[in-house]
């Protein structure tokens, strides 16, 4: 999704294998004081990602409403940074204090440990056949659904219609080679021709861009591919246009949220961004005359990253699934689901979601290129490995490191 504040996206920290005793036998609950009984059991700890500024404050409304509506139950609500929820999770695992729900992208390395109930047992049936099938799958790993699908987003190049006009550019570009030409325009005029920011929010996103792009990618759940020939030609992309001058200053350490930010003020020729940008350009700057286009590739093929965020629920000491059930089965209603995603500007993993935004025409471009999409690996367990090696060496290629070398390291990684 996260990471935009969106769709940021950040991989867990793995989880060793060692936690799973402390958090079997001595959590009772995701940092509340521990209690027993009826009050321990309706009381849950949710923790979900921060997606944009107005996240916080939908979430506390729609608890504030929840409690309303079922008096029995008391939810804590913790709300964390796509730079921080990792480490804040695998902290809070480590000291016995895990959520009860966790809003994250990857399930992965907690499935593997063995501390994920099953997404069958966290909501009603009725919510669980409104899922989309593809996003079910996605869900799942060895041949169980661990993620209750929550959100999902494509991604597509934003760019500024003013600076291609001034810059004599009359249509995006397709493919790398016109992209290049077209930042060289833009750069020429005193813009940045091209936002890649390598910074550990979203590295792996960023990268997968041109990985992909050029007919590689990341593998699926059970081999990763990072050092290929295809990523190769995509990384060593990367690298000549941050050793051109064409992309934003300290592109290695630059975050996607900071840059998105720059694109919005009217600063970028062209940024990768997804769904919610367009939110966040009608809130901060709702002059900008901007398009969206496609994805440049290699050669000028169809392609967009796909993402999918999920809610997962902790096996803790005490069991809350029917209060997870209830306070879950209560997010997913219609009209409260569609309103947060539509404030957020994420698509729907529901078909009655899918209904109720049929209508919204700026995300479209978004809906269109979802068929087209490709998927980040996150049912391969060892996926939060590499993800964590992405997003502290990839930044290596705009300081001139050996973009081979820098694959080399991060597919040490996977262990394949």
């Amino acid at each position: 999704m996260k990471r935009t504040k969106r769709f940021k996206r950040v991989g867990a920290v793995v989880v060793p294998t060692a936690i799973v005793a402390v958090l079997l036998t001595s959590c009772a609950g995701g940092g509340s004081s521990a209690s027993t009984g009826a009050s321990a059991a309706n009381t849950i700890n949710v923790m979900v990602a921060e997606y944009s500024d107005t996240t916080t404050a939908e979430w506390k409304q729609i608890v504030k409403d929840f409690e309303a509506k079922n008096p029995g139950i008391t939810v804590h609500l913790s709300v964390e940074s796509w730079t921080n929820i990792a480490n804040v999770v695998t902290t809070d695992i480590q000291s016995g204090k895990a959520p009860d729900v966790l809003n994250y992208n990857d399930f992965s390395g907690y499935q593997s440990d063995g501390l994920l109930y099953p997404a069958k047992e966290l909501v009603s049936p009725q919510v669980f056949s409104d899922f989309q099938t593809s996003f079910d799958e996605n869900a799942s790993n060895d041949g169980t659904q661990w993620g209750v699908p929550f959100l999902a987003s494509s991604r597509a190049m934003y760019y500024n219609k003013d600076i291609f006009a001034k810059a004599g550019i009359s249509s995006p570009p397709k493919t790398w080679a016109q992209l290049e030409t077209d930042a060289k325009k833009i750069r020429a005029i005193g813009s940045i021709g091209i936002g890649i920011p390598l910074g550990n929010e979203s590295a792996d996103a960023e990268a997968g861009y041109f990985f992909y792009g050029a007919g590689g990618g990341y593998g699926d759940d059970q081999k990763l591919t990072v050092d290929t020939p295809q990523n190769l030609e995509g990384a060593t992309e990367i690298q000549k246009l941050i050793e051109g001058g064409l992309t934003e200053p300290n592109a290695g350490a630059t975050q996607r949220d900071d840059l998105l930010n720059v694109f919005v003020q009217g600063q970028i020729g062209m940024e990768m961004g997804l769904p919610q940008t367009v939110v966040q350009i009608k809130e901060k700057n709702p002059s900008l005359k901007y398009g969206v286009a496609p994805i440049p590739t290699k050669d000028g093929s169809s392609f967009t990253l796909g993402a999918e965020d999920y809610f997962m629920a902790f096996k803790n000491k005490v069991d809350k699934k029917p209060a997870i059930t209830k306070f879950l089965d209560y997010v997913y209603t219609p009209s409260i689901y569609v309103k947060w995603l539509s404030a957020e500007g994420f698509l729907p993993v529901t078909k009655s979601g899918d209904k109720l935004m049929a209508s919204n025409v700026e995300l479209k471009p978004f809906v269109v290129a979802l068929p087209s999409a490709k998927f980040l690996p996150v049912t391969n367990p060892k996926w939060t490995a590499v993800v964590a090696a992405l997003e502290t060496q990839l930044g290596e290629l705009a300081q001139g490191s050996n973009p081979s070398d820098v694959l080399k390291a991060i597919q040490a990684k996977a262990g394949q």
